[in-house]
């Protein structure tokens, strides 16, 4: 409120009519001034008045808010809800990946990969128990196969950089492809008590800043490597005696299997993490696998991104959409707010594995984060039940803009 001071000595005289009106629009022009910052700070308004966002509510496939909600836009991470769906529709919540073993006439171990994207070092024990228990207790070298993928798989919009969401994704991988490291000087150690040192984790901390990090195996070679030592680390360690050597290729066709190793945690327990820590390689290891869900021939990037199109074209009919990565990395990925809706309606029996938004049960939403590209989808509670919701924004924002609409779409 602002006060007008009239010096009380002095006797006002009646304003003139001309003075009454400009005083009675001065009024207006203050109480509107006053009032503007409140709509503004309506996150929904705040949205809906950028030329580069989407929004869109629905309950029981009616539009509640509903703005330019058909404009196909970059969905970043929010493309990982697509592949999520795909997976847990053509697998189940309780399918188990698996990884075979073998050994050959001249005692080596080959491991064939089919995209387990969740073999980390607490499985590796797990695999190790069995291999101890059946296999032979000396072996020559380890042979690793990843040839379920093809070698020019190329991960769209994947940058080169040492970020653990930057990893190579690869048919047979231990940690999601990473390394966690603390360096002190020239003193390397594992950050993960469960995670031995390898050779080529202390040349990749080495080669980083001092601390701890974090860092992807930049490269297929250099990733299946690290796989192959990690193994043989542990199968040391619980006694059995490994050869320093290593083959990278297809398994020779007399091999004999001698352990198909059933991963420990479920399909839902992979895309629950998946989704709340949008994990990059588990999202395009599920992308690529489902390309050939049975684990029979090779898979391509081409042929990823023909299986992802003819899916969402036969399960919702859609038209007007690019899907290039199955984690969103590609800023040739395009959906609208309505496709992702509709996605939404048809992943409500999965929405337990939604992240809940900080400080607020009644959000569980995915986030999309690009340059110039801010994202989120999930369901609101509202009016007692759960409702689908998408934003798209695809220009410069608050980050935290996408929380804060959620928030006022759960009142």
């Amino acid at each position: 409120m602002i006060a007008l001071s009239i010096p009380s000595q002095r006797r006002a005289r009646p304003p003139s009519k001309t003075v009454a009106l400009l005083t009675h629009g001065l009024v207006l022009t203050l109480a509107a001034a006053l009032i503007a910052p409140a709509a503004s700070a309506d996150p929904v308004a705040q949205v809906q008045a950028l030329p580069q966002a989407s929004l869109l509510l629905q309950e029981n496939g009616r539009d509640l808010i509903a703005t330019r909600a058909d404009t196909p836009r970059i969905p970043a991470s929010t493309m990982k809800v697509l592949t999520a769906f795909a997976a847990l529709e053509t697998w189940g919540r309780n399918h188990r990946f698996e990884t075979d073993f073998y050994t050959d006439d001249a005692g080596w171990l080959w491991v064939k990969g089919y995209a387990d994207p969740y073999l980390v070092s607490e499985e590796l024990d797990k695999v190790v128990s069995a291999l101890a228990a059946k296999g032979p207790r000396r072996i020559t070298g380890i042979g690793l196969d990843d040839s379920f993928f093809s070698p020019d798989v190329e991960i769209a919009g994947r940058s080169s950089t040492d970020n653990p969401y930057d990893a190579p994704v690869t048919a047979l991988a231990a940690n999601f492809n990473t390394v966690s490291l603390v360096r002190t000087g020239d003193s390397i150690k594992s950050a993960e008590p469960q995670t031995p040192l390898t050779d080529s984790a202390q040349r990749f901390g080495m080669a980083g800043a001092a601390g701890k990090q974090r860092v992807n195996l930049r490269e297929r070679d250099k990733a299946l490597r690290y796989f192959g030592e990690l193994l043989a680390a542990k199968l040391e360690g619980a006694g059995v005696q490994v050869g320093e050597q290593q083959r990278i290729g297809p398994m020779p066709r007399a091999a004999k299997r001698i352990y198909r190793h059933a991963n420990s945690r479920t399909l839902a327990e992979m895309v629950s993490p998946m989704l709340e820590y949008s994990n990059n390689f588990i999202a395009n290891a599920l992308f690529l696998r489902l390309a050939d869900p049975k684990g029979t021939g090779q898979v391509t990037m081409t042929g990823a991104k023909r299986a992802m199109t003819d899916f969402a074209r036969e399960r919702f009919a859609w038209r007007d959409f690019t899907i290039d990565d199955g984690a969103g990395l590609s800023r040739a990925n395009r959906l609208s707010a309505r496709q992702l809706v509709e996605l939404l309606d048809a992943f409500e029996p999965y929405r337990d594995l939604m992240p809940q938004q900080d400080g607020n049960p009644a959000v569980r939403a995915k986030t999309g984060t690009l340059r110039g590209v801010s994202t989120y989808a999930g369901y609101v509670r509202r009016g007692g039940s759960w409702k689908p919701f998408a934003l798209m924004v695809n220009e410069p924002v608050d980050g935290a803009i996408r929380q804060r609409v959620a928030s006022s779409l759960a009142r």
